[in-house]
């Protein structure tokens, strides 16, 4: 780690742009963080991406950082992004669990079983209808559990910009959804 006075420089050189600050801090911070990472997580690669991410959010944003404590705000970032992760993969696991009784059930038939398949294959696809970055949007806050204000600040655009491209993406797919579903049930004789 780095005394305050140190880091207040190196802080400032980063904002300048200066690699070596960077290098700087990345090797006085980085094992540190990635302790801190991994004693939540007790998964080595878990760690080692979450304290690689913090870093290279850091570059990428250096120019727009105002951070005035820089030990804080990596440790910070650490704690939010091991919260993150957790929160991220128990949404994962419950989703695995859920989608996989749908595999125990014994009475589904072959034609369910195509249907499920055909349903899964276009929830898929019509992810793929949007724009890359209302995509891109509509996966880190629906499928990630991204807070609004942090894509926000991933895109450069303001809250209500990233509310639109939800409002946009949200709408599409649930009208989207609702003819293949009108379609399916048709298919099946349930209307």
């Amino acid at each position: 780690m780095v005394d305050n006075d140190k880091a207040g420089h190196l802080l400032l050189a980063l904002q300048n742009g200066d690699a070596e600050a960077f290098t700087t801090v990345y090797k006085a911070y980085w094992y540190d963080m990635f302790l801190v990472a991994y004693r939540k997580l007790r998964n080595k690669e878990a760690a080692e991406e979450i304290v690689q991410d913090i870093f290279l959010r850091l570059w990428r944003e250096r120019d727009t950082l105002r951070v005035e404590n820089l030990n804080y705000y990596l440790f910070s970032a650490v704690r939010y992004e091991v919260i993150d992760y957790i929160r991220i993969k128990g949404r994962t696991f419950e989703y695995v669990d859920y989608y996989g009784s749908f595999h125990d059930i014994q009475d589904l038939n072959t034609e369910n079983q195509l249907a499920l398949d055909d349903l899964l294959r276009v929830i898929d696809e019509c992810l793929h209808i949007l724009p890359e970055k209302t995509r891109e949007i509509f996966r880190l806050h629906k499928l990630e559990y991204w807070p609004i204000s942090r894509i926000a600040t991933r895109f450069g655009l303001s809250e209500k910009a990233v509310e639109y491209h939800l409002t946009k993406s949200v709408r599409l797919v649930r009208t989207h959804l609702k003819e293949v579903m009108v379609l399916l049930m048709t298919a099946a004789g349930l209307f």
